[in-house]
């Protein structure tokens, strides 16, 4: 190790401990940059011993992690810089700093022409370099930041969240999150980015393409969810089939294993609550009108969300619709979270239909996380549309805090879903720890769909997942291997793959207990994994892809994440020729955007 490296390394520490802080507040250590490693290899090895390439694509400013991965058909490349460091001052050709949240695109290049031998950039050394964005190739365009107006054409300012009568700016947020882009014309269309905050939010700028590659805003707007009572915690998401973005509604619902909404919710003092109360302008907010994958529908007219109730209340990370319009997959982001599967009723309608719940087999005898994998069962919770479960929802409306009692819950309880999973013909009583909406009445389903993750948990399935991220599939190669469609030039598809990530491989995925019992090698570095895809758009298989890699920092002794392999995956973009994108939100001093060539397809 030379002289320089050795500050470098020095340099890189100190800074995670003045920058480091992850945003849901997890217990990971903060990162430092690690000596350079091999990459690390996709699952099981191929026959002729190569691993797969993983190719640092871009690095992004202190204290940024990368969201709202979206590749568009033509090669356009968007990603977003999510709660950058306030303290970044350096600019670069953009001619701004990077230090509120910024929505931007990689200008001036087709990725999908890009070939498959590619070089890295750089791990960022200087300020300049660690405090903005470094690209292997084109040029990384700031769209947007946080608080911009874009000469008046948005006067309430990009990522503010305003109350639903447009009076008052409740949150200024710096967390853009998802993209997506859907065309409206040659070279032009529209860029939809969420605000991921409480209450949250989503954006959509009209876009031209210039001559350079370069995109021109010519328009913006934040999208009212004034009919859907607001929207909160908008995380990542996925774009329908049919050209409508699904948004997902993460942190809201803030239940655990132990329970179910939590009781003191209409408790007051709550800040979430009051900032949500700011929003609707209502008596008080009831916490079952949010946790929901959105559409949002004439995305090129007035944008109209509409939540869709039938696909489960958790902690959302986002949905991804297969081919056929019907089969979705649904990742929830957090400790115990479950893997969720939503069968629609009619193609192309998300308002009805059967949800899922995944029950996982771990391999016998295998614990390491590069080589074990797991078969899943398919469990099924309920069948309901919108309006049913709208039903169910208000008739908690009208609680609040005149209706807290310590030591009760004014909402379904954990008694409420035992009784429901035991197949009871009533639910409890107040007395027998049942809430007072729906005491000694008939038993029903609405715990399948308002505690979905509990639901899910007392029917047997796994609930062990930790921060499981960002799910997503290449819709061509999907529907070529599954329907026989030639799709993909060049290339015949006979398996495509349902892609996810796994931020945190620790706590209830390595405690030796239940259905996932993985060793802690990899922990806080976390993965990528796959599930390839059979007749009718099921998956029955969990197969690992790539991990991030550890190692025993010198200096102070602690498991850090290599540099040169993953640090906590978020979200996954799979590409037309098989290649995965994939955006950190790691302890990393810069998180990066790679790149990866599995070693199959």
């Amino acid at each position: 190790m030379n002289n320089s490296f050795k500050l470098s390394l020095l340099a890189g520490a100190l800074l995670a401990v003045l920058t480091g802080c992850n945003i849901d507040g997890s217990d990971g250590v903060d990162g430092a940059q690690g000596a350079p490693g091999e990459q690390g290899p996709e699952g099981q090895p191929g026959a002729d011993g190569q691993a797969g390439s993983l190719t640092r694509l871009a690095t992004v400013p202190l204290g940024a992690e990368v969201t709202g991965i979206f590749l568009t058909e033509q090669g356009d490349l968007f990603f977003n810089l999510q709660h950058p460091s306030s303290a970044n001052l350096e600019t670069d050709h953009n001619g701004i700093p990077y230090n509120r949240g910024t929505v931007g695109a990689l200008a001036g290049i087709n990725l999908n022409q890009l070939p498959m031998d590619l070089v890295d950039a750089p791990v960022p050394i200087s300020p300049k370099e660690q405090e903005t964005v470094v690209t292997a190739y084109g040029q990384y365009q700031v769209l947007g930041q946080n608080g911009d107006t874009y000469e008046g054409k948005l006067a309430n300012r990009l990522g503010v969240v305003m109350s639903l009568d447009g009076e008052t700016a409740v949150v200024d947020t710096d967390m853009p999150d998802f993209n997506a882009f859907i065309p409206n014309g040659e070279g032009k269309g529209y860029l939809f980015t969420n605000w991921e905050y409480i209450p949250g939010g989503m954006s959509r700028l009209a876009l031209a393409k210039q001559e350079d590659g370069s995109w021109k805003v010519e328009d913006a707007l934040m999208v009212d969810f004034a009919a859907v009572h607001g929207t909160a915690a908008n995380c990542f998401g996925s774009l329908t089939p049919w050209g409508t973005p699904l948004s997902s509604e993460e942190w809201i619902v803030n239940s655990d294993l132990s329970g179910t909404t939590d009781p003191s919710w209409n408790a007051p003092g709550n800040e979430d609550v009051a900032r949500m109360d700011t929003m609707t302008g209502d008596a008080f907010p009831n916490p079952y009108r949010y946790g929901y994958i959105i559409e949002v529908t004439d995305p090129k007219g007035t944008p109209a969300p509409a939540k869709h109730y039938a696909m489960g209340r958790y902690e959302h990370e986002n949905g991804v619709v297969m081919p056929d319009q019907r089969t979705v997959y649904l990742s929830q982001d957090d400790t115990g979270g479950v893997m969720f599967k939503f069968v629609a009723d009619a193609a192309g309608d998300l308002t009805s239909g059967t949800l899922y719940a995944a029950k996982l087999t771990q391999d016998a005898g295998s614990n390491e996380p590069q080589t074990t994998g797991f078969d899943i069962a398919w469990i099924e919770m309920g069948s309901a549309n919108n309006d049913e479960v709208e039903a169910w929802i208000a008739e908690f409306d009208d609680i609040d805090t005149s209706d807290f009692v310590e030591g009760q819950s004014s909402y379904l309880t954990l008694a409420d879903v035992e009784a429901w999973a035991a197949g009871a013909a009533n639910y409890p009583t107040v007395a027998e720890g049942g809430n007072p909406v729906t005491a000694g009445k008939p038993m029903d389903d609405r715990v399948v769909f308002l505690e979905s993750r509990q639901a899910a948990n007392l029917k047997g399935a796994t609930a062990e997942f930790r921060k499981l991220e960002g799910i997503n599939i290449n819709a061509k190669r999907a529907e070529e291997a599954v329907d026989g469609v030639d799709l993909i030039p060049g290339e015949d598809v006979t398996q495509a793959y349902v892609y996810f990530a796994i931020a945190d491989l620790d706590k209830t995925m390595i405690d030796g207990e239940g259905d996932i019992a993985l060793s802690s090698r990899v922990k806080d570095c976390g993965g990528v994994y796959r599930m390839p895809l059979e007749t009718g758009y099921n998956v029955s298989r969990i197969e690992p892809v790539l991990m991030g890699g550890t190692y025993r920092d010198s200096l102070t002794g602690a498991e850090r994440c290599d540099v040169n392999q993953l640090s906590q995956p978020d979200n996954v973009v799979v590409m037309e020729d098989g290649r995965i994108l994939i955006g950190e939100d790691g302890f990393q001093v810069n998180n990066t955007l790679w790149l990866y060539r599995p070693l199959s397809k």
